[in-house]
């Protein structure tokens, strides 16, 4: 594989990256309006709605976390695999 192959692979698997994130933070932002509205038509008086969202919230920002710095350990795997194609 010569270099833009490379580059090309690394941007089709960013844009994968970046649907899969986009898509389960629009399902995120779906689902909990639903919930929120559900709590407000049947028991206003009791907020249940935000537990699912704090939850389910946390998973959101750890997956923009993955998405958008990356994942601890990518530039040490980025330079050993160089080095092993280097070997070869």
């Amino acid at each position: 594989m010569n270099d833009q192959e490379i580059k090309y692979l690394k941007a089709k698997e960013r844009v994968a990256a970046l649907r899969r994130f986009y898509g389960h933070l629009s399902v995120y932002v779906i689902v909990n309006l639903g919930l929120f509205i559900i709590n407000m038509m049947t028991s206003p008086e009791t907020l249940w709605f935000i537990w699912p969202l704090m939850g389910w919230g946390i998973a959101i920002v750890l997956h923009a976390l993955r998405v958008f710095v990356g994942t601890p350990g990518s530039s040490w795997e980025e330079k050993k695999i160089a080095e092993l194609m280097e070997k070869e």
